[in-house]
């Protein structure tokens, strides 16, 4: 007995012990306190955005933003608001603050790119051209490059030159 006693008071003097005892019973407060809340109901904007969202398993900020505001591309914006340094982590458990923003949608290149288009069956290379620049304004779909690129030939797709004279598949 005399020896777990000596043991015991050892130990608790060790600075390492105290760290480890304080760091694990201010988790296990801040688990209680997280805990509690979690019970009441969770508030909402105008606009029926939740305010918070508490993060769960498998969450990771695309996941969080498509579930929020059904789109992906507003996981920038949670990360700003909570401030995260890698948003690529997320625990389990942990409270995330939602900001009242509007649901971003990519616009393409397909729906922007509207200007000079190309209409006939060939295309002379201009300076700044590439493949995907050329499909969308002939075609309106930059993924036909590849159908541009197997016509032509061409042994690298990256690489075009002004000058260059391309058949376009109609």
């Amino acid at each position: 007995m005399i020896q777990k006693l000596f043991f015991l008071t050892y130990f608790y003097n060790d600075p390492i012990f105290i760290l480890v005892f304080s760091f694990l019973k201010s988790r296990n407060i801040n688990n209680q306190q997280t805990g509690s809340t979690s019970t009441t109901q969770e508030e909402t904007y105008e606009n029926g955005v939740p305010k918070a969202y508490t993060v769960k398993e498998g969450d990771d900020l695309w996941t969080v933003s498509e579930k929020i505001y059904g789109s992906g591309y507003n996981w920038v914006d949670i990360a700003e608001a909570n401030k995260l340094e890698n948003p690529e982590v997320l625990f389990v458990g942990s409270k995330l603050n939602v900001p009242n923003v509007e649901k971003k949608e990519i616009v393409s290149e397909e729906q922007t790119d509207k200007t000079n288009p190309i209409t006939g069956i060939s295309y002379n290379v201009k300076e700044g051209d590439s493949l995907w620049d050329i499909a969308v304004r002939s075609y309106g779909d930059g993924y036909k490059w590849v159908e541009i690129s197997r016509v032509n030939k061409l042994v690298n797709p990256n690489i075009i030159h002004p000058g260059n004279i391309l058949q376009l598949p109609r």
